[in-house]
Formats: C-alpha cells, sequence, structure tokens
C-alpha cells in the first residue's frame, strides 16, 4: 500500500487533538503496550491532557493494564471515552470483553478504527497515545495513513530477533511518511534485588546501535522490572506508583522533546521573493 493509494481517507484532523503519537513493533511479545499505557500515564503524571487509543483490537490489554472495564456511554453519535489516570481510554476491550476472539478481516478493523480516531469524544487533548497492532501489516498501514500521526516510536528488546523486526518498523514509518521520533530498548537489563548487579537478559545495546545504524533517535533502556509487570497485571501502572516510574516519566519527557524538534522540522517554510 503506497502512501498515495487512490481512495485512501485523508488524514483530517482530529478536533480538538493536538498532537498523536503511535507506539508500535515490528513483532509481538516486546512489551508495546506497556509502554504506551505507561507512556500515556507518565504524560498525564508531566501535567499533560492526555488520550490513550487501543488500537491493538485482536488483543486489547489496556483495560486491563488500567484496571477499568466498563462499557462506555454515547451521547448523539459521539463515544464518551472512560477515564483513569488522568487519560481518556478507548479500547475494543471495553467494547468486547471477556476471551471471546474478535475474528475480523482488514476492512472491518479498518472501520472500527476510524469510529475510534473520530468518533469518540476526545474532548481537548495535548496528546493522544495509539498503541498499534503488533506487525508491519495492511491494517497498521491503512490505519497510519489515514491517522494524522506526528510522530512514532519504536519499541524493540535488545536480542536480535527483536531488533531485525523493529528495523521494518522503522521503516513502514518511513515508507508512510511519518516521523519516526525514536526507538525505545523494553527489558534492557534486569537488576538483581539481591546483589544490584545489573544483569543484561537479553543482550544489551542493540536498540542503541540499531538507532545509530537507521538514523534515527535513541529515546533510552527501559529496566525488566518484577514492578512493571505487577503495574500491568493489577492495573495500577508502575508510573502511577511514586518513585518507581522514573524510566517511564524520562521516555514521556524525550518523546515530547522529540515532538517538539519534529515541529520545527516541519514549520512553515517561509519563501523569500526576489
Amino acid at each position: 500500500m503506497s502512501p498515495n493509494q487512490p481512495g485512501q481517507m485523508p488524514k483530517l484532523p482530529i478536533p480538538g487533538v493536538k498532537k498523536l503519537i503511535a507506539v508500535g513493533s515490528g513483532k509481538g511479545g516486546v512489551g508495546k503496550t506497556t509502554v504506551a499505557v505507561n507512556l500515556a500515564v507518565g504524560l498525564a503524571a508531566l501535567g499533560h491532557k492526555t488520550g490513550l487509543m487501543d488500537a491493538d483490537v485482536y488483543g486489547p490489554n489496556v483495560p486491563l493494564m488500567m484496571g477499568i472495564n466498563q462499557t462506555p456511554m454515547a451521547f448523539g453519535d459521539r463515544i464518551q471515552p472512560l477515564e483513569q489516570y488522568g487519560v481518556k481510554l478507548m479500547s475494543m476491550g471495553f467494547l468486547s470483553p471477556g476471551d471471546k476472539p474478535l475474528v475480523w478481516r482488514g476492512p472491518m478493523l479498518h472501520s472500527v478504527i476510524q469510529q475510534f480516531l473520530r468518533g469518540v469524544d476526545w474532548g481537548e487533548l495535548d496528546y493522544l497515545v495509539i498503541d498499534l497492532p503488533p506487525g508491519t501489516g495492511d491494517v497498521q498501514l491503512s490505519l497510519i495513513q489515514s491517522a494524522p500521526v506526528t510522530g512514532a516510536i519504536v519499541v524493540t528488546t535488545p536480542s536480535d530477533v527483536s531488533l531485525e523486526d523493529a528495523r521494518k518498523a522503522v521503516m513502514m514509518f518511513h515508507q508512510v511518511k511519518v516521523p519516526v521520533l525514536g526507538i525505545v530498548e523494553n527489558m534492557s537489563y534486569l537488576t538483581c534485588p539481591h546483589c544490584a548487579e545489573r544483569i543484561d537478559v537479553f543482550s544489551h545495546g542493540g536498540g542503541r546501535r540499531t538507532a545509530h545504524e537507521m538514523q534515527v533517535h535513541f529515546l533510552g533502556e527501559l529496566p525488566l522490572d518484577p514492578e512493571v509487570r505487577i503495574g500491568g497485571d493489577t492495573g495500577e501502572p508502575i508510573v502511577q506508583r511514586k518513585g518507581k516510574g522514573e524510566p517511564f516519566l524520562e521516555l514521556a519527557r524525550n518523546a515530547i522533546a522529540r515532538l517538539e524538534e519534529v515541529a520545527k522540522d516541519e514549520g512553515p517554510k517561509i519563501e523569500i521573493s526576489d
């Protein structure tokens, strides 16, 4: 699918939403949703009006990780997002709870994503974080091409297998002309609780090296921390617990800084006549 495919929906702005941040990965199992959730909560903790859209329709984990599972209300033709930890939320998990899998083809999924983008009353937001499905298929391309994404974050682990797929994700965003804010290395290291020694479970440094090779920014390392897993399982993201989520807060700060750089790079160009 090319960026200029005929019949493609135009990238119309979402009323009230200033910036869209897509969080993607080349493969599943790298903690993409964990990063998206804690990034959104971190942005809200830093004082920004933030929303989180769970676009991973086949595996919507945001309700569990955010500790909320209600049914959104609708006023007129607008769906009202739920809210938790100061973050406005929308997920298919709110509309189709339980263990029953969704068996949908691409066009149906695209329709739902468009409804989440433009049929939800997001209100005034500084940032809308979009948790993309894993991979680089037509669904991801279709969503990105129809949404005015300001910038994208690619999540990887330090392992070579994950890094190979992260490169594909970076190339996908380049292909559809979405600025890559950078790569973040999740599960970068484990700190031994007994001796405080750093253990590189999945190798180390691959995210930074890959970012350098692909000429994109490196947004930082996130630890392999049991507290992160506990936060996800209990619906209390680690950023929400005082003194525990500094690496994710630093990611949020780095993302904001990169968005400002992107805005400067893509700002209006002044033509000087002779």
